[in-house]
């Protein structure tokens, strides 16, 4: 059965690969970026997997264009049976050096977007009996490291978010899951590793090896194909009764 997915940071990155995952499933897919060349990725990927899309360049930093982002997928559309809330941005400092535009801006997209985008939606998921939440957290949402304050307290709080919606859903055919991974290389990761190397005084390998994957068991970075094979799962008849869970996908970072 052909469902919508609405998935957030989906030109590039995680949220592009489970755009595809989700494609290849035939279903329709709403596509949100910022990326200059969006509109031309996702009709590319809509294209080969012969889906119906549109794409959306609206701010996760603005609840207006959330929301009507929200009521374009559903005029649509019909409904959007599958939320995807993936856009996230990242900035590494001390504390006391931490810039508080920095700490709002990522409290904003990290957590606050997802809180909106959620909301404009559940009333038609619950009036279908049907929804699958899936957010994107990190193993940041789990555990802590340093010099990341705004990012951690985002992903804590997206995990507690979902736990709550999950509960929430219950009644209504609506099942809300966290995913958290481990270190992945995508652009995030491409911009952090400058900010990392000035923090630590290190070179861009050590910056890798001694603090991205310091504290994963398995020291290789996780991949955008796990992620996205993770989110299928998750909508999958296997996981119905599956919700309110934070899964890391992080190479035993947690284990620990």
């Amino acid at each position: 059965m052909a469902l919508t997915a609405l998935i957030t940071g989906s030109t590039s990155g995680i949220g592009l690969g489970i755009a595809k995952a989700f494609a290849a499933l035939g279903h329709q897919i709403v596509f949100n970026g910022l990326e200059p060349d969006g509109a031309e990725i996702a009709q590319k990927v809509a294209s080969e997997a012969g889906v119906q899309h549109f794409f959306s360049p609206a701010n996760m930093l603005d609840p207006v264009a959330i929301r009507a982002l929200a009521k374009q997928a559903i005029d649509t559309f019909g409904s959007v049976d599958i939320l995807v809330n993936n856009a996230g941005i990242q900035y590494v400092a001390a504390l006391e050096n931490f810039p508080e535009e920095k700490w709002d801006a990522i409290i904003a997209i990290n957590l606050t977007a997802a809180f909106h985008l959620t909301k404009a939606v559940w009333p038609t998921m619950k009036a279908k009996k049907y929804g699958r939440v899936i957010n994107i957290a990190s193993a940041h949402g789990l555990v802590a490291s340093e010099y990341k304050s705004a990012y951690v307290a985002a992903k804590h709080g997206l995990v507690g978010f979902t736990k709550t919606i999950a509960l929430e859903g219950a009644d209504f055919g609506i099942t809300a899951n966290t995913i958290c991974p481990g270190y992945v290389h995508t652009p995030i990761i491409d911009k952090q590793i400058p900010e990392q190397m000035k923090a630590h005084n290190m070179t861009a390998e050590e910056v890798v090896q001694k603090v991205l994957l310091d504290k994963q068991a398995i020291k290789s970075f996780n991949t955008i194909e796990s992620i996205a094979q993770s989110a299928v799962f998750l909508v999958s008849d296997a996981a119905s009764t599956i919700t309110g869970i934070a899964l890391p996908v992080d190479g035993g970072w947690t284990a620990q």
